[in-house]
């Protein structure tokens, strides 16, 4: 990769910070215009990241917005409605939550279901950035993280790893890690409906209507038993063992040690969390891939496949046991890394959404922990490849791994924010 310019990195870093800005709707950004109008929660932790390279109180407030959103029982919801735009479905009207027991009265119209539980992890890099000036802010935020990691082991580890309810709270939406569990019900009774997605973005680029078909019956079952987490373990047809959900949440869990440490907290609680997760990681490892997989908990089966989430342990904390003979066939057989789906797989596609292409987020978690690890050959390829991609396609949603194709959305907040608090040559000084 040919070196950038002081000059390159100056405008680079420019304009990721325009577009942070750009998408900042007071309080909290969208990902980007048009396609996604709401407040996403992994995106807005991401987002503090970004700003809080520059803007470590615009960094609290992000953390702020999306904690205040927070459920009554725990759960953080993966979309908050704050002002609702005829352009996205499913909106609020879809999804039903108001009358949810678990919501509680007061809360921002949302979704019903979560995201990979990163805000943790995010808290603690801004307090870095802000010190003491930003220990008020710290202190007042660690009952909702606590809550939040509490709903999770509650809710969600009944095998160790963390389980999703819907392909959509793994941030991996369409992913071939959730082909056979969907494929196991059939979705009668969908109400009609209209997508907005492909309306913005090129459809070759999005989930198939067969993928979406299934997305909506989810999202009716969960309205139709309000939202209750007992009927999702005891009913749902859909319950998928993550590792992205478990490699976050671990992730997470140790930082939230280090916060509770910073405010002279307790911390054997999230410790037992840690050692459980732990433990239920290995019942996603699979021998026959050579890497962490998802695991369908209602037929016990793996996936078989191979993705940017089966790289995610070292983000995790984990150092024995790892898939490094598999991350260096991936990494050999793609220009650009980590595709987010194994490029020699007859499923892989390029361009289609979690199918092949390269998330800037998912590399700098990748990248962070193999760096962690001492696999810092490893980790600067990944850097390197996210810096040129940027440079030479701007700040789009995620890239063909073959040519470096731009897909999906554009000044794309997450893809912005990973740049400047960790790609960028800027971030790297820092």
């Amino acid at each position: 990769m040919q070196t950038l310019t002081d000059t390159r990195v100056d405008a680079l870093d420019s304009e990721a910070r325009r577009i942070l800005r750009l998408n900042d709707r007071g309080g909290y950004t969208v990902p980007t215009d048009g396609l996604y109008p709401y407040q996403w929660n992994w995106d807005s932790a991401f987002a503090a990241l970004g700003f809080a390279a520059f803007d470590a109180d615009r960094a609290w407030t992000e953390l702020e917005t999306l904690m205040a959103g927070q459920w009554q029982n725990g759960m953080l919801p993966h979309i908050q409605f704050h002002q609702e735009d005829a352009g996205y479905f499913p909106g609020p009207g879809v999804w039903g939550t108001e009358g949810a027991p678990g919501k509680g009265a007061g809360r921002v119209a949302s979704s019903g279901i979560t995201q990979p539980p990163v805000a943790a992890s995010f808290a603690l890099r801004t307090y870095a950035k802000d010190g003491a000036a930003g220990q008020d802010r710290l202190r007042a935020l660690f009952p909702r993280l606590m809550k939040l990691h509490r709903w999770f082991m509650d809710s969600r580890a009944e095998s160790g790893a963390i389980a999703i309810v819907h392909p959509w709270e793994s941030g991996r939406d369409n992913a071939p890690d959730w082909d056979s569990a969907m494929a196991a019900f059939e979705p009668e009774g969908v109400e009609p409906y209209t997508r907005r997605d492909t309306g913005h973005v090129d459809p070759r680029m999005r989930p198939t209507k067969a993928d979406y078909d299934r997305y909506i019956w989810l999202v009716q079952f969960g309205r139709d038993t309000d939202w209750d987490d007992a009927a999702f373990a005891e009913r749902s047809p859909f319950r998928v063992a993550d590792p992205t959900m478990t490699f976050t949440l671990m992730r997470a869990s140790r930082d939230l040690v280090g916060i509770a440490r910073i405010l002279d907290e307790p911390t054997e609680e999230i410790e037992g969390w840690i050692a459980r997760l732990e433990a239920g990681a290995e019942t996603l490892w699979n021998e026959k891939t050579g890497c962490y997989d998802s695991r369908n908990l209602r037929t016990g089966e793996l996936s078989g496949c191979v993705s940017n989430a089966s790289f995610l342990g070292w983000w995790g904390g984990l150092r024995q046991g790892q898939p490094t003979e598999t991350l260096h066939r991936v990494l050999a057989d793609a220009r650009y890394a980590v595709p987010s789906f194994d490029p020699a797989d007859p499923r892989f596609d390029s361009l289609r959404y979690w199918r092949g292409p390269v998330w800037g987020v998912m590399n700098m978690m990748v990248s962070t922990g193999l760096h962690e690890a001492g696999l810092t050959d490893e980790a600067e390829r990944i850097r390197r490849d996210t810096v040129a991609l940027i440079d030479q396609n701007g700040f789009a949603e995620y890239f063909d791994p073959q040519d470096g194709t731009p897909a999906g959305g554009g000044t794309f907040t997450w893809t912005a924010a990973i740049w400047l608090g960790w790609a960028s040559p800027t971030a790297q000084e820092r």
